[in-house]
């Protein structure tokens, strides 16, 4: 089953600002909540179709790629938004934002902040972003890059345990390992047991008597990983391909972030892009247009040969289908786009000025603008016709 627009999902609109989106977010979470509608498979779907599209369209990052390329970037693991249908415990890392700690709903999730595991809070470590340039053959063909990345990484002394021994944990007093601590609110939708985190152990379960040496209880310390990065054909300067886990560790065996690849291309010396296709600025003489020839060009593939048909004016743009960038995930290539240029020669011998004034007298060499040339306009329409 095709998934709905997520702006339709919330009822929002694409130039509708973020908090509105919270807004929107907050009432349907209310409206469509399980503890309100038990037993109703409809509306727990309706709660679980809300928050994915919460989940892209809060995210700038996310929100860009859901805005450029719809459910389809989600297709490939790089550049996707990785909402492939949601959990419950996923659903929860979104109410600390939306509705604030304590909140009605914590009991349902285990908290606000981080992600849940086993009914504990588990943390979640920061994404990282990075630049990655690449030249329009590596665009056009895809590329493998490997890249050293200065993050926060598993402590190896302690296993990212955070601890200097296995007897260093003891079970937290105050939750009894629960990694939560339950109360009775009033709410508006009448007495709810809510659950919120415990602040002794920060809702880990846990405390460490004695913390490791090398990381002070932390379970992370800086270093350097090199990281494998597969960039798909056809991706564009400033887009932001997304690799899941492979941001900064978290903390005490907790959910690494994420790693966001930010495009940049370098200018080709010759050709250009705009789009998917690829121009290529051709200079030939006005001898080579007038008779005719077979001129080289460079494309992405290497090169090719051309013909120059005799008579070719000024400004005609010839089309080479299929050499240009290809579509992200498609088979679509765009097209090398080759504009004609007439170079003309700025100093001329005594003998080369006789011929061409001779040549000058003949009507053929007498523009005919009516008969032989056509508007800019009018090139691109029989182009694209």
């Amino acid at each position: 089953m095709a998934k709905r627009d997520y702006y339709d999902v919330l009822g929002v609109t694409r130039n509708s600002t973020a908090d509105e989106i919270k807004k929107a977010y907050r009432k349907l979470a209310i409206k469509y909540h399980p503890d309100k509608n038990q037993g109703d498979k409809a509306a727990e779907e309706k709660f679980k179709e809300a928050a994915e599209a919460y989940e892209v369209l809060s995210s700038p990052e996310k929100k860009q790629r859901y805005d450029q390329y719809g459910h389809a970037a989600n297709a490939g693991s790089a550049g996707g938004y990785g909402s492939g249908g949601m959990n419950m415990e996923d659903i929860f890392s979104q109410f600390g934002d939306v509705f604030g700690g304590g909140s009605p709903f914590e009991s349902f999730f285990g908290g606000g902040g981080g992600q849940s595991r086993g009914g504990r809070r588990v943390a979640r470590g920061s994404n990282l972003r990075i630049k990655v340039r690449l030249s329009l053959d590596e665009v056009a063909k895809g590329a493998e890059k490997k890249i050293k990345v200065n993050k926060q990484v598993i402590c190896k002394v302690c296993d990212g345990t955070g601890a200097k021994d296995k007897s260093s944990f003891h079970t937290c007093s105050t939750c009894g390992g629960n990694g939560s601590v339950r109360r009775v609110t009033n709410t508006i939708l009448g007495q709810m047991q809510t659950t919120s985190t415990c602040p002794t152990c920060n809702g880990e379960g846990t405390t460490i008597t004695n913390k490791c040496n090398n990381c002070h209880g932390d379970g992370v310390v800086r270093g350097e990983e090199t990281i494998s990065i597969n960039i798909p054909a056809g991706v564009s300067e400033g887009m932001q391909l997304s690799m899941s886990g492979k941001g900064n560790a978290a903390p005490r065996g907790g959910v690494p972030g994420d790693l966001i690849i930010l495009i940049e291309e370098i200018p080709h010396e010759t050709l250009k892009r705009e789009g998917n296709n690829v121009v290529y600025d051709l200079h030939i003489s006005f001898i080579e247009a007038a008779v005719g020839a077979s001129v080289e060009v460079p494309t992405i593939d290497g090169k090719a040969k051309i013909k120059i048909e005799p008579g070719t004016q000024g400004g005609k743009i010839l089309r080479l289908k299929g050499k240009g960038v290809p579509e992200v995930n498609s088979y679509h290539r765009g097209d090398q786009l080759i504009y004609v240029n007439i170079w003309t020669p700025k100093a001329l011998s005594a003998e080369e000025r006789t011929l061409l004034e001779k040549l000058q007298a003949s009507p053929n060499f007498k523009p005919q603008p009516g008969k032989n040339e056509k508007s800019f306009f009018e090139r691109m329409k029989e182009y694209f016709e």
